[in-house]
C-alpha cells in the first residue's frame, strides 16, 4: 500500500509539473489553481510511504505555483 501511495504521489507531482510548466507562460497562469489543487492531492498521498520524495516534488511545485500566482494576482 505505501508503495502505491509513493508511486502515486510522484506520478501527480510530475504531471503538476508539467502543467505548472505550461502555466508560467504568459496569460495562462489560471492553469496554476488547478496545479495547486493537483499538488495537494499529491502531498496527501506523499505523507503516508517511508521515502519522501513524492512529498518533496509536490510541495516545490506547488511553492513555485503560488509564487507564479502572486505575481500574477491570482488570476494571469
Amino acid at each position: 500500500m505505501k508503495t502505491i501511495c509513493q508511486l502515486l504521489s510522484v506520478l501527480i507531482g510530475l504531471f503538476a509539473a508539467l502543467c505548472m510548466v505550461i502555466g508560467i507562460i504568459p496569460l495562462l497562469g489560471a492553469i496554476q489553481w488547478p496545479v495547486l489543487v493537483f499538488c495537494v492531492v499529491g502531498i496527501i498521498f506523499g505523507v503516508f510511504p517511508e521515502r519522501k520524495i513524492g512529498l518533496t516534488i509536490n510541495i516545490a511545485v506547488g511553492i513555485v505555483a503560488l509564487v507564479r500566482l502572486m505575481m500574477g494576482g491570482g488570476v494571469m
